[in-house]
């Protein structure tokens, strides 16, 4: 029995786990507010608020319910456009409304709960968040500069919110029903899902962003057995030499924990880079990487951070290298009924340096054309360590391992550069395809290895002259 509260409902249903949320919402309790676009959470017409009891409160943030297996919100608050309605419009509601934000009205619903999730973060309210939150809405009638006067005037009207306690603010100055305040109280009392070890031939989810996008209709009328919510895959710890993330760690606990920001700068502007808001929330570190795609953004990061797995399967526990987890296109060293428990990197040096660079059609909703990221360890103008890595030209996401044992030992110099960057087009095996040709993607992987150079020595490089120093060794 799956039970959650849709809107102010309590639900009990014995709908098969792998059935989608929005179907559920649309076909099953006939709200047709949440609109089916896409299908592959790639439109945000159906993004819904999921609420997540922690510490008697509840964090809310935006999801697509199109990618969301029902079993996924067992104990939480699902909320729907038909959610936020009172006797008036909403002040969010009003904004769009009056800012001509509504066009056709088809990516409305979708707009509106994404820009109340920003309301309802327990961050500072900035107009370049507001706009961020709805990077994942696209709108079909080209409306997104009165999206985005609608957002400023969100981001005015809620600049006094609490931080500590934005549900109880927001309901006290009317931009949420108040049936929100009982919330905490009737998720308290629906039990946990019963806990399941791992089946044989089970069918594994975390969030699920991957596999519904391939699968829904076939898992739609199956038991699945969810990962998302197990506690002891949800941790990011640091033991002072090592790092440790849980499988089912998302994106954006990744991109906002002040523990990995602290140890690598920038990587929440770099995280923003993968997915849009709503896809972050929802899409976990281990589903990327077993996804295996040849340009996983979050696989090429962590390979870059010479990361490890940790294993497990029948309770017996192993290590491996993540640059050894793939071994061909979309094949794995996973076995049948085997998890990823955790993803394990070294804690990188004082004078170590990290960055992540990403060519895609759109900037947030879009997979790579070519990425690559890199972590470099300095003596003065002396590299004495290299990790780089790269997606898009290879049939996985690929470790650079002779490019990176070439660097060592080298300065910080234009020749070495452009040195280097002629064995990387000898270590990658690019294909032409929808998103560029070989020769397209060999000249982006050049250009985002010289952009590592520029964005971490912009006091030694220049991008121009190493851009011709490059055409020259070439």
């Amino acid at each position: 029995m799956i039970s959650f509260i849709l809107n102010n409902r309590l639900i009990r249903t014995e709908k098969p786990s792998g059935s989608s949320l929005l179907d559920f919402i649309r076909y099953e309790m006939d709200l047709p507010g949440t609109k089916c676009g896409c299908r592959e959470g790639d439109c945000g017409a159906c993004t819904v608020l999921e609420g997540t009891c922690s510490n008697e409160t509840i964090n809310y943030k935006s999801i697509v319910s199109c990618l969301t297996p029902l079993v996924n919100v067992h104990g939480k608050h699902i909320v729907t456009i038909e959610g936020l309605n009172m006797q008036q419009l909403s002040p969010v509601q009003k904004a769009v409304s009056s800012n001509s934000a509504t066009q056709c009205g088809f990516c409305t619903p979708g707009v509106v709960v994404s820009l109340t999730s920003f309301c309802l973060s327990k961050s500072k309210p900035v107009i370049g968040t507001a706009i961020a939150s709805v990077s994942g809405n696209i709108c079909r009638c080209t409306g997104y500069k009165s999206i985005e006067r609608a957002a400023s005037e969100i981001t005015g009207l809620i600049k006094d919110k609490s931080i500590s306690d934005p549900v109880k603010w927001l309901v006290n100055e009317k931009m949420l029903p108040d049936y929100f305040l009982t919330i905490p109280d009737r998720l308290s009392v629906i039990r946990p899902a019963d806990s399941k070890s791992v089946l044989h031939d089970s069918i594994i989810v975390s969030g699920g962003t991957d596999l519904f996008v391939k699968r829904a209709s076939e898992l739609s009328e199956k038991e699945i057995l969810s990962l998302s919510e197990k506690t002891e895959l949800k941790s990011i710890i640091s033991s002072g030499e090592k790092f440790s993330v849980g499988a089912s760690v998302t994106a954006s606990e990744i991109g906002n924990s002040e523990l990995l920001n602290r140890t690598i700068p920038g990587i929440k502007s770099f995280l923003n880079l993968v997915a849009s808001e709503q896809v972050r929330n929802t899409g976990t570190l281990a589903g990327n990487i077993v996804n295996a795609s040849p340009a996983a953004d979050l696989s090429v990061i962590f390979l870059a951070l010479r990361s490890s797995l940790t294993l497990e399967k029948d309770g017996h526990v192993s290590n491996l290298p993540l640059n050894k987890f793939y071994t061909g296109y979309k094949s794995i060293s996973l076995e049948n009924d085997e998890i990823i428990r955790n993803i394990v990197f070294p804690l990188p040096e004082k004078q170590c340096l990290f960055n992540f660079e990403k060519v895609s059609r759109r900037t947030h909703l879009d997979i790579a054309t070519v990425n690559s990221a890199v972590l470099l360890r300095t003596e003065g103008e002396m590299i004495s360590e290299c990790c780089l890595s790269a997606g898009g030209v290879s049939p996985f996401p690929l470790f650079l391992e002779r490019t990176s044992a070439f660097l060592v030992g080298k300065t910080i110099s234009f020749g070495n550069i452009a040195a280097a960057s002629l064995i990387i087009q000898e270590e990658v095996t690019p294909i032409s395809d929808i998103r560029g040709s070989i020769e397209y993607k060999r000249l982006l992987l050049r250009q985002l290895f010289f952009a590592h150079f520029k964005e971490l020595f912009p006091d030694i490089i220049d991008l121009k002259e190493l851009t011709q120093r490059g055409r020259e060794v070439m």
